[in-house]
């Protein structure tokens, strides 16, 4: 199966896929505010670049989307290019339990909260951020 999109049209779509500040990462850090919980850092040098971190507790959150990370409950193969995606993705699997392990060598806890959870039920995710801070 062939791209329906022209290659300008391809590249136009993927260059709004953000990474940072993507709005279940907005919507969540909304949540902490409101939660009361403060002092976390967005921009910080640790392995894996978290999205959110505090840094105190030694806390590092990741905000993982569902496709680009391979949610098993949300995660669809892409129909075209699918060996080119698919190797894509599964590195990122692979990176991401590589940074986990790096950032657990240095102390750190690692929280990964899937892109769902945030939009069906932030209250659950926002439970294992306090469970890990409250400590």
């Amino acid at each position: 199966m062939t791209d329906v999109l022209t290659k300008d049209q391809r590249k136009l779509n993927m260059s709004r896929n953000r990474g940072k500040n993507t709005s279940p990462e907005i919507l969540f850090r909304k949540k902490l505010c409101a939660r009361g919980f403060r002092g976390y850092r967005i921009h910080t040098s640790l392995p894996g670049k978290p999205d959110i971190v505090f840094i105190r507790q030694k806390l590092a959150i990741f905000i993982d989307g569902c496709f680009w990370h391979k949610c098993p409950l949300h995660f669809k193969e892409p129909e075209t290019r699918k060996d080119f995606w698919m190797n894509k993705i599964n590195s990122n699997v692979e990176r991401d339990k590589m940074v986990n392990g790096e950032l657990e060598k240095i102390g750190y806890t690692v929280i990964r909260i899937w892109e769902h959870e945030i939009k069906q039920d932030s209250d659950k995710a926002l439970e294992r951020v306090a469970s890990c801070l409250n400590k």
